[in-house]
């Protein structure tokens, strides 16, 4: 049972798009329009082949950023500002998720592969901001994505946590093999997004939430 295997967590670690909202806000829809666009004006690339690369990028580096500045040297600041710069007004405040947040016991943070404004700025729309002691953003691991084990070394040992007593919940599988591996216990939020779900019955998923409130609600 969930309850029982998460009994000795103290730092909750929650991934940010399509974790801590539904992807039905559509939120990426907005961003990888903005990362297609960002990448035609930058590279001279039609919007397939932007397309395409944003895709292939994603893949092979984990984030498209990672992969602009490994290929192209790209400035990630303006990139960042970029891509984030989208319109929140679909993201509902969610008064239970606050409240099962709220619950757990010990320390929650947020850790995105997206910036710490983009991050700071959604949970604020959410209305969970104030329940999280940190939120760590892409440049808070040197610009260095996940799945990458040195992200993760990089903010776990910022945060001073301990993977024994942590957890960390992902929409994107594959995103919880290096937390598996460190000790902690792995959540996989589900989504119907084909490429979030790759490694989804690997065993670095322990358990499965189609709902983040709910399930953590049955925690407390």
């Amino acid at each position: 049972m969930p309850k029982d295997d998460l009994a000795h967590v103290r730092e909750w670690i929650f991934d940010l798009d399509n974790t801590l909202y539904h992807p039905d806000c559509r939120l990426f829809d907005q961003i990888d329009k903005r990362i297609n666009g960002f990448i035609r004006e930058r590279l001279g690339l039609d919007n397939t082949a932007a397309d395409t690369l944003r895709r292939t990028y994603w893949h092979e580096h984990g984030t498209t950023l990672a992969g602009l500045m490994a290929e192209h040297a790209m400035a990630p600041e303006e990139y960042l500002d970029h891509v984030h710069d989208i319109d929140l007004s679909h993201v509902p405040a969610n008064p239970g998720l606050r409240a099962a947040i709220a619950a757990l016991p010990g320390r929650k943070i947020v850790y995105t592969n997206g910036s710490r404004a983009h991050g700071e700025r959604v949970a604020a729309q959410l209305g969970i901001a104030d329940q999280f002691e940190q939120i760590f953003g892409i440049e808070d691991s040197g610009f260095t994505p996940k799945p990458q084990r040195a992200a993760y070394d990089r903010v776990m040992t910022t945060a001073a946590i301990s993977p024994q007593t942590a957890a960390m919940f992902e929409d994107t599988a594959r995103n919880l093999a290096v937390p598996h591996a460190l000790g902690m216990r792995c959540v996989w939020v589900r989504t119907d997004c084909e490429k979030a779900s790759e490694g989804a019955h690997e065993p670095y998923v322990h358990h499965v939430a189609d709902d983040l409130a709910e399930f953590l609600t049955r925690l407390t």
